[in-house]
């Protein structure tokens, strides 16, 4: 009896050393797993040592520009309806490089190459917009210049009525820059806050240019009247002769 008995405490006891051997192995494989991850993220957070900013790295095929603009179409399609609650403005950069005038020169020839380069995309009306903060070693005009010569020639300078807005953002030792389209001021370029909650000024000026294009519209139907009566009249008039 005793011994049946003992032979069953004994069998325990392996069984728990067993389980035990399982739970360390499953716990050693389960940090190696965190540690390696097998498959990269599409967005990661970047951490930067600065207030009320926000910086994310993405992974192709996801486009910054057009995951920003798709987000505030959005926005501007449902304005009752707030899908973000702390974000303000959304900048996309599609390359970023160190705050010198090679990098910058370098990321320029990166970016602006696809846009600007080859016969097919001759002959764009292109703005540039540089912000600049917390930094001194080069200027706005050294920037424009820069990103101009970039560009290339066969194109032309239009600051309002541009195909393409060329956005350069440097902030301390690092700059950014994308292209974006001629959506860019429709979209209150990429403020949420604005898209959800336009200031008085804002809808003060979307009334005027509304009113503005209504009556472009209403000049142009008259002028499209006025041919079409022309050639009735002196039909009229040849009957009448």
């Amino acid at each position: 009896m005793y011994g049946a008995r003992q032979s069953e405490a004994e069998a325990e006891g392996d069984a728990s050393e067993d389980e035990g051997g399982d739970i360390e192995a499953e716990i050693k494989k389960e940090i190696e797993g965190i540690k390696k991850p097998t498959k990269e993220r599409l967005f990661q957070h970047v951490r930067v040592d600065t207030d009320c900013i926000m910086f994310f790295k993405t992974k192709a095929p996801i486009d910054p520009v057009e995951l920003v603009r798709r987000i505030c179409e959005d926005a501007m399609a449902s304005t009752q309806l707030k899908t973000s609650r702390f974000i303000k403005r959304l900048t996309p950069m599609t390359l970023m490089g160190k705050a010198t005038e090679k990098s910058l020169e370098e990321v320029a020839a990166q970016v602006l190459a696809p846009h600007f380069h080859g016969e097919a995309n001759m002959g764009k009306k292109f703005a540039i917009r540089p912000n600049i903060r917390n930094h001194k070693m080069m200027t706005r005009d050294q920037v424009i210049k820069s990103i101009a010569a970039a560009v290339g020639p066969g194109h032309s300078v239009d600051l309002k009525d541009y195909d393409l807005l060329i956005l350069v953002d440097i902030y301390k030792n690092v700059c950014g820059m994308s292209v974006v389209g001629e959506d860019f001021e429709r979209l209150k370029r990429y403020n949420l806050s604005e898209i959800y909650e336009p200031t008085p000024r804002e809808q003060a000026k979307e009334q005027a240019k509304e009113q503005a294009d209504s009556a472009q519209q209403e000049e142009r139907s008259n002028e499209e009247q006025a041919a079409g009566e022309q050639p009735a009249q002196e039909r009229n008039r040849e009957v009448a002769g």
